[in-house]
């Protein structure tokens, strides 16, 4: 039997389940929160990695699996840690100041208390390494953007990696056949356009900001709006980054950054609520839309993670103007709850809907194990 522990390390948080791969089974998950918050018990990282360890056994853990948000262009798959891997990953923290660091931290805290086990990087970017420059290149001076390192990258990368095997399995069909729109819809939201297993296009950019609107994300946004508010309203940088990354999207226009609690106040007449739940299903529109354009047509659109996985209005609004492309959800199925895959299309549709539960945790363990060379540590 092969354990693996997969650690998801957040600024305060560390989210931790430990998986048995042959048998693709959670065998014990929690989390340590407040992590360095004044007053908390657990003052780093390191320390929470201490609590996790003794709520379960050591000596049981074969491996353990790190999910790490940016990779950048260096890593495109997972990768065993090393000194070296340590401190590339340190470097792109430039890249992802909010996310990297503590993805870090969680790696330095695992590899002292679990010396004698392998660790293995899972980067959310690297499902994207397969964009072609077309794909990643924004339009600005080539030289600054080399320079900086400014370029699309993609996230969510381990939960498409996973969907979309899945998906295939649901259709009986080959991977390496299949054209998909991929919607992973949570409180962080993005799409990809992903042509026979590979990711071609997503919307998430450079960072996790662009693209679709999320919770407290704006997504897409004209440039000229920051510097807008830079001359005529007085934001500095830091205030800039509060409102784009958590005073805004369903929260900054709805008052509510959960799904749920906009739908419950925009069906009770708030009309903030209502109009950001439309510009929402707008968006999601369009990347439908514009990935289908630029695969040439699409076999499946998939829906996924919180919001995607277990609202059906949301599923239903997001595809009501899409007739003419073949995409339809069933009344019926898309309405029944079920935490199991399937498809919500009705019968005969030329584009299969389905809903697929996302299972990060489980690919993070499967790809520790395969990078590793197999499922006998």
């Amino acid at each position: 039997m092969t354990r693996v522990l997969v650690v998801n390390a957040g600024s305060s948080s560390l989210k931790y389940e430990v998986l048995d791969v042959e048998a693709e089974a959670s065998v014990l998950s929690g989390a340590v929160e407040r992590i360095g918050v004044p007053g908390s018990p657990v003052p780093d990282h390191a320390a929470a990695l201490v609590e996790v360890l003794d709520a379960l056994d050591a000596e049981s853990i074969d491996a353990v699996g790190h999910r790490i948000v940016h990779g950048g262009s260096v890593f495109v798959e997972a990768t065993v840690i090393d000194d070296a891997v340590e401190a590339e990953i340190e470097r792109l923290a430039v890249l992802a100041p909010l996310h990297n660091p503590p993805g870090l931290q969680g790696i330095r805290a695992a590899r002292a208390a679990l010396p004698f086990v392998p660790h293995v990087a899972v980067f959310d970017t690297a499902f994207h390494a397969t964009l072609a420059p077309e794909a990643y290149t924004y339009a600005i001076d080539a030289a600054v953007a080399a320079e900086h390192g400014v370029r699309r990258y993609g996230f969510h990368g381990t939960s498409y990696r996973y969907v979309t095997q899945r998906a295939a399995e649901v259709l009986g069909r080959l991977l390496g056949d299949l054209r998909l729109v991929v919607l992973h819809l949570g409180n962080g939201a993005s799409a990809a356009a992903v042509d026979g297993g590979r990711s071609v296009d997503t919307s998430m950019g450079m960072t996790p900001l662009e693209g679709l609107v999320m919770g407290t994300r704006s997504g897409d946004l004209d440039p000229a709006v920051l510097l807008h508010l830079q001359r005529v309203g007085g934001f500095d940088t830091a205030q800039l980054d509060d409102l784009l990354n958590r005073s805004s999207g369903l929260k900054g226009l709805g008052g509510h950054s959960d799904m749920r609690d906009l739908i419950a106040a925009a069906d009770g007449g708030d009309t903030g609520a209502a109009l950001a739940f439309e510009v929402y299903v707008r968006r999601v529109q369009r990347y439908i839309g514009a990935y289908a354009a630029e695969l040439g047509g699409i076999d499946a659109l998939v829906f996924t993670a919180g919001v995607g996985e277990n609202s059906a209005r949301v599923r239903e609004r997001s595809v009501d103007r899409l007739g003419f492309l073949g995409i339809a959800v069933d009344p019926a199925l898309n309405a029944a709850s079920s935490g199991e895959a399937r498809v919500v299309s009705p019968n005969g549709s030329r584009v299969a809907v389905l809903v697929v539960p996302t299972n990060e945790e489980l690919q993070i363990a499967l790809e520790t194990v395969d990078v590793l060379g197999g499922t006998t540590l």
